[in-house]
């Protein structure tokens, strides 16, 4: 990378952290697809399939930490690489696959290791230490793909699937991420970039010493907390019962896939917009308005009725708050807990946001199960999502002098 200019590295490491996020969350979206064709071709239950699903959340919960870790101390290029040539090779499995035990192995086990490594925390860690202006902006710019570059490649699936036959579509996915593989050895950095104002016994410290430094910051708590309750309002209730909701209002699939669809839409426009915010205005004002306002959008939610305007409405106002919160947390673990650091501890709250989700995802169906009603579910959306906003608000936008913090990342 020495004969590019360093605007062009950073472009290169933006755009394929784009691609990368884009293909593993797409690959994650394509079990949905063909999900119906499973239960067709193969006898495989619908519970068999989700209960695949979940076990992959699991997964990339329990590895999200140590794939932060490993940011911090080989570089990001190694563990992207890793994850996406477990990611392939997941794919191409179950491309081959008609047993459901390689099934789950390949899906719940191999892929999954891909989907925890080339994750937004790994790739926020990336791009705080190598952009140097508009850092939030690159962050969310990068990460965005998480969502919107879906809008690009599912829809290739579905037609691939359409045309051939989902194993194509699998097989697909495993030739672009052996392509981006590839551009990710060739352009990314090969090694982790320390800060110029870290400590030197941050770079030396094991990971006990780390663990202890990170769990005992109070700014750690609050961020982690807030993400476990922002896993909680989005993957959790949302992408898991927003569509069974939507039926349960009396909208048929076209128009509940329609909002949705307009909801991930706007999830792109959110993230990049959050991450231009965070480079111009108080961080901790901006994340927690962004959380009172996704509990107000629950409200909205609660009172859609039989009105497609409103669910419209619901769904253009959550998009913007939805993923939104990832370049301006992505922010403060830089700044508050330590670049040398921010790989684990961004690993960490990762983790707590995959747990809020399944926790998310589970209770939305017990209390359905116990009302017969989703109201329940979207009132204990709204005032977690409120809890979480006054949370944050106890954050200084810029830590105190002395906060060992500030060794590491002022």
């Amino acid at each position: 990378m020495a004969h590019l200019s360093k605007n062009h590295r950073s472009a290169l490491i933006i755009g394929l952290s784009f691609v990368a996020l884009a293909l593993t969350f797409s690959a994650r979206a394509t079990l949905g697809l063909v999900m119906p064709l499973l239960e067709q071709e193969l006898g495989w239950s619908r519970s068999f399939t989700s209960s695949a699903a979940a076990l992959a959340l699991l997964v990339m919960a329990g590895i999200a930490p140590f794939g932060g870790r490993l940011v911090d101390k080989q570089g990001a290029r190694a563990i992207v690489l890793i994850g996406l040539s477990a990611l392939a090779t997941g794919c191409f499995l179950i491309a081959a696959t008609t047993s459901p035990l390689a099934f789950f192995l390949a899906f719940s086990g191999i892929a999954a290791v891909g989907f925890g490594l080339v994750a937004t925390h790994v790739v926020s860690t990336a791009v705080e230490h190598e952009v140097t202006h508009n850092k939030g902006l690159a962050t969310g710019i990068a990460t965005s793909g998480s969502t919107g570059g879906q809008f690009v490649f599912v829809p290739l699936l579905a037609l691939l699937i359409s045309v051939y036959d989902w194993r194509m579509a699998f097989v697909a996915l495993g030739v672009c991420t052996l392509i981006i593989m590839f551009c990710v050895y060739r352009w990314f950095p090969s090694h982790a970039k320390s800060a110029p104002d870290s400590t030197a016994n941050t770079s030396q410290s094991n990971l006990w010493q780390d663990l202890r430094y990170i769990l005992k910051l109070p700014a750690f708590q609050i961020l982690f907390w807030s993400y476990f309750i922002c896993g909680y309002t989005t993957s959790g209730v949302i992408e898991t019962h927003f569509l069974p909701y939507a039926s349960y209002c009396g909208f048929g699939p076209v128009p509940s896939a329609t909002a949705y669809g307009l909801l991930s839409a706007i999830n792109l426009v959110g993230m990049i917009l959050a991450g231009w915010l965070s480079d111009r205005m108080n961080r901790p004002l901006l994340l927690g308005i962004i959380y009172l306002i996704r509990g107000v959008t629950f409200v909205i939610l609660i009172n859609v009725g039989t009105s497609f305007e409103t669910l419209i409405f619901f769904s253009i106002l959550f998009g913007l708050v939805d993923y939104s919160t990832v370049p301006v947390t992505a922010s403060l673990v830089a700044t508050h807990i330590g670049k040398g650091v921010m790989g684990l501890a961004f690993g960490l709250i990762s983790a707590g946001h995959q747990i809020g989700a399944a926790l998310g995802a589970y209770f939305g169906g017990l209390l359905y199960d116990i009302y017969a009603q989703y109201l329940w579910v979207w009132w204990s959306s709204v005032w977690l999502a409120v809890f979480a906003g006054i949370m944050v608000f106890l954050i200084r936008d810029t830590p105190k002098a002395g906060n060992p913090a500030v060794a590491k990342t002022s």
